[in-house]
């Protein structure tokens, strides 16, 4: 694959970003692409390592030494349907995907792995502007009508393959705009929503009926009515369920989930209106992030371009290596620590540290009060011990919970229908057929996994269309 001896003569070479001091006056996107001729030769190092371990750590199999090799040839068209084949959305996994594919390339085991993220980015990017991104319209019709709650990329993903097997979908959302967290959640400067819009019209074009503003669940459109109008019904509305943290000073002022922080101002640069009552801005605040992943990130670069006055990270497991011990970790995806572009630009970070009461003045956030924690074995579990006289308070008059979600809003449309739940409640349906524990009601993505990555998202959206379609029609010739 790619140049017999490129990996030894060519190094990696990612892509850039814009320079701090601009990009955070902003929220566009702000990465600086490698030309085409700097990414085919990025291509040309993907070696011949005879087991493709790169293949095994994406969730949706990419056949990524083909594409690969096409690109280093040239070959972008036809690399362009080979990424097609196995991802229906590659400029947002391009973008979004923390590409567990490069921490399994084998060439990661002397830290230079392909560039396989930019490179994908490139394929995509360049089947647009050319022009080879066109509807694939059924030749025939069904007549079979499949309801799909959730226009996330799960949702999303399934109903783009349905449509293509001749089924008639309709996508029922929520918001007042299709998209799911990829609109209202993932900040603009990470993925702009232009290219969720492009993709849109693709699928309309290809068949797919979307619904916003229809909660299903809701006063106006009860869960089971679409048991009597469809033939199926696919359930992909996510994890939305935020961990809460209930310690003192939890009712002050100035608290919020970070997922509501984070679609306010989506919804700002959209330019729709936020109410002022409900408005939670960063500017001139002292903002206090809990919570050490993506959704954290993503709060501390809003908050930096909003103009707080202070951005503070805190995780409540001990600070990750810098660099992980590949002998006991590779091709797996590593602990280790992981420095964000937000991160970059202007941000205190503290690990092992652990809240222990929200302090306030006449119902307003002031402090949080904090404590330090060791990580302990005690028969054969780690448990977190706080050390004692370690209390400390820092200034927060804004705190953002941004410690994941720990299931399905059950609420509506999951108690409507009565689907069964598993023991992590999240709605049961198998990996093998999706199917939940009601006739003809199906479930993907978080979901039914719980909270994951876009990219294992599409995947179970893809799998499921097969599932229900193998259901309608007794077979299926949609891939897995």
């Amino acid at each position: 694959m790619g140049k017999p001896t490129g990996f030894l003569e060519i190094t990696r070479h990612d892509h850039g970003y814009a320079p701090v001091e601009e990009r955070i006056k902003h929220f566009r996107d702000f990465v600086v692409s490698l030309p085409e001729p700097q990414v085919r030769e990025q291509a040309a190092r993907c070696m011949d390592c005879g087991i493709p371990y790169c293949h095994r750590g994406c969730p949706v199999h990419n056949i990524i030494p083909d594409w690969n090799d096409l690109v280093y040839r040239g070959q972008w068209r036809e690399a362009l349907e080979v990424l097609h084949s196995t991802n229906n959305f590659p400029e947002f996994t391009g973008r979004i995907c923390p590409a567990p594919c490069e921490a399994s390339c084998t060439l990661n085991f002397n830290d230079q792995p392909v560039t396989i993220k930019d490179i994908e980015c490139a394929i995509i990017d360049k089947g647009w502007a050319e022009g080879w991104v066109t509807p694939q319209i059924a030749a025939h019709r069904t007549g079979k009508r499949v309801a799909i709650v959730g226009s996330g990329p799960a949702g999303l993903a399934c109903a783009q393959q349905l449509a293509r097997a001749g089924h008639r979908v309709v996508v029922f959302e929520k918001n007042d705009r299709i998209g799911g967290l990829l609109r209202y959640g993932i900040p603009d400067f990470k993925l702009e929503t232009w290219l969720i819009d492009r993709r849109l019209a693709q699928m309309q074009a290809e068949g797919v009926e979307f619904r916003p503003n229809s909660h299903v669940g809701g006063a106006d459109l009860p869960a089971r009515q679409l048991l009597t109008e469809f033939d199926a019904v696919v359930l992909a509305g996510g994890s939305e369920q935020p961990r809460d943290l209930p310690v003192p000073g939890r009712e002050l002022r100035g608290i919020h989930y970070a997922m509501d922080f984070l679609t306010q101002q989506n919804r700002r640069v959209a330019g729709q209106k936020v109410s002022s009552e409900r408005s939670v801005l960063a500017t001139g605040r002292h903002v206090v992030v809990i919570g050490g992943g993506d959704t954290g990130s993503d709060c501390v670069g809003t908050s930096i371009r909003q103009g707080a006055r202070s951005v503070t990270q805190l995780e409540i497991m001990p600070q990750p290596p810098a660099q992980e011990n590949k002998l006991l970790t590779w091709p797996n995806w590593p602990l280790k620590l992981r420095t964000s572009t937000s991160h970059e630009e202007g941000c205190a970070r503290d690990w092992a540290v652990t809240t222990q009461a929200f302090v306030g003045d006449a119902g307003q956030l002031r402090a949080i009060r904090l404590a330090r924690v060791e990580w302990q074995a005690v028969k054969g579990r780690q448990t977190m011990v706080e050390v004692p006289g370690s209390s400390f308070e820092i200034p927060a008059d804004l705190v953002l919970l941004a410690m994941g979600f720990v299931h399905p809003v059950r609420e509506g449309l999951l108690q409507d229908l009565g689907v069964g739940l598993d023991g992590r409640g999240n709605v049961r349906a198998s990996e093998q057929d999706y199917q939940t524990s009601l006739n003809k009601v199906f479930s993907a993505g978080d979901m039914r996994r719980g909270q994951s990555l876009v990219v294992w998202a599409i995947r179970e959206g893809r799998q499921c269309a097969r599932a229900v379609d193998e259901f309608l029609m007794g077979r299926s010739e949609l891939p897995t």
